[in-house]
């Protein structure tokens, strides 16, 4: 599939000697398309804008402005607008996010990590136990907005973050109806409900967080920052840290009022000077207290959003190959490393390009357990062997090559493959997208 992402700004990169310095808007864009065996064909439109001024900061930017309308043959869909500017208001960023997505099939394989037991014969039509393609999936429609405000202090590389996140989600089940329309074979419903409702009738899930809820964050935090290039960094640090709050006067209600404590840092190492880097991201998000409903669970805190969703652990922007939503809890670790080669530069239609191959590994589980599993399963011993195995949670990695090809050192667009280790953690998984992954 063809995720949307919100394209990096630019930190004072050196110009490369062969670069023709780009003024004035600059407008980078792909048709989305992809095809998806329960989804159908995806279509649509990405267009990303950038503003170089009088080309005196290339290859940084004035303004990025970035949209993406596109929709699937069965339904599902992305809306999405992006703004990111140092120039709107004086001595401050603001990155902010206004986006409505449709996903008819979301990911849900329940709670921390490999305890929760995943069956893949039970979503494989041609497996002898298949049960149903909609079995670990559920309807969701989500609005969100966001807007995120950064300054700097008087040591330049240190920098204050406020800001809010509105996140409002629409939770049904899957519309099975519409889905089988056309196919020859049928995407059967799952008997007893997916495992979405078993949770709930099980009193895993809170029956009021069912249909989905509003959820308002307030941030706050901190970021260091010594990059010499955003999109692509050769050498520097950028660590993040940031408390998101959703208070119940504010929407969540008292039942899910609750805050966490996300912590990312990343660090480049140059190789080979302007050709070779080696880059890690170490991150770790936790429930600091209160309770987070499930719809929430997946959702990465960030200052950039770089997709049409941060969500995981698993799929393109987290753990690339496992599969989506498949490592969920109250507190996540993860990492991801890569080896990124610039292996040629060319100019093309009066545009600086150049390709980049990666190699990389991804890693991450839970840290903190979501504990309601432990009061449903435990009485039950082996018969709940299907959905539930104590303490078996541990790392899940991935492993995978990838292609970025670079406009302007700005507009990226990225193709990843990744590949499990765990057969627990489904196979495989190929995306294509914009951006390299931090």
């Amino acid at each position: 599939m063809l995720p949307s992402v919100a394209v990096l700004a630019q930190e004072d990169a050196p110009k490369a000697k062969a670069d023709k310095i780009k003024t004035g808007w600059n407008i980078g864009g792909l048709p989305a398309v992809s095809w998806s065996t329960d989804l159908g064909f995806q279509y649509g439109l990405i267009i990303n804008l950038f503003n170089y001024g009088d080309g005196s900061i290339y290859p940084k930017y004035r303004h990025n402005l970035y949209a993406e309308v596109s929709r699937y043959t069965k339904g599902s869909g992305i809306n999405r607008f992006f703004y990111d500017s140092k120039y709107l208001i004086p001595n401050v960023r603001l990155t902010a996010d206004v986006s409505y997505l449709t996903d008819k099939l979301y990911d849900f394989y329940g709670f921390n990590g490999y305890e929760a037991v995943y069956n893949n014969a039970w979503d494989n039509d041609k497996a002898d136990d298949y049960r149903s393609r909609a079995f670990y999936k559920y309807d969701r429609k989500l609005f969100r907005v966001t807007s995120d405000f950064q300054g700097k202090l008087s040591d330049e590389r240190i920098g204050w973050v406020a800001g809010f996140g509105v996140y409002r989600f629409w939770i049904d089940t899957v519309d099975i109806a519409r889905l089988n329309k056309g196919k020859s074979s049928n995407l059967l419903p799952p008997v007893g409900g997916g495992l979405l409702q078993r949770y709930a009738d099980w009193g895993i899930i809170p029956t009021d967080e069912l249909h989905g809820g509003l959820i308002t964050y307030i941030k706050a935090g901190g970021v260091f920052d010594t990059r010499d290039n955003e999109p692509n960094p050769m050498r520097g640090m950028w660590t993040e840290v940031v408390l998101n709050y959703a208070p119940s006067f504010l929407g969540a209600g008292k039942s899910a009022s609750h805050a966490k404590l996300s912590v990312v840092h990343r660090q480049y190492f140059t190789l080979v000077p302007e050709v070779l880097s080696l880059v890690y991201r170490l991150a770790y998000q936790g429930t600091l207290w209160g309770h987070c409903p499930f719809y929430m669970q997946p959702n990465l805190a960030t200052l950039y959003p770089v997709a049409a969703v941060s969500e995981g652990l698993g799929g393109a922007k987290s753990i690339r190959g496992l599969l989506r939503n498949r490592v969920v809890g109250d507190g996540i670790a993860y990492g991801n490393l890569e080896l990124r080669w610039k292996f040629w530069r060319f100019h093309l239609f009066n545009q600086n390009f150049y390709l980049s191959l990666n190699a990389f590994a991804d890693a991450g589980q839970v840290v903190q357990r979501v504990k309601a599993m432990d009061s449903v399963f435990e009485p039950l011993g082996d018969a709940a062997a299907d959905y539930y195995k104590r303490n078996a949670e541990g790392l899940h990695a991935t492993w995978g090559l990838g292609l970025r090809i670079v406009m302007n050192q700005n507009f990226v667009v990225a193709v990843d493959h990744g590949r499990t280790i765990n057969e627990q953690d489904g196979k495989a998984g190929t995306y294509i997208g914009l951006n390299f992954l931090f």
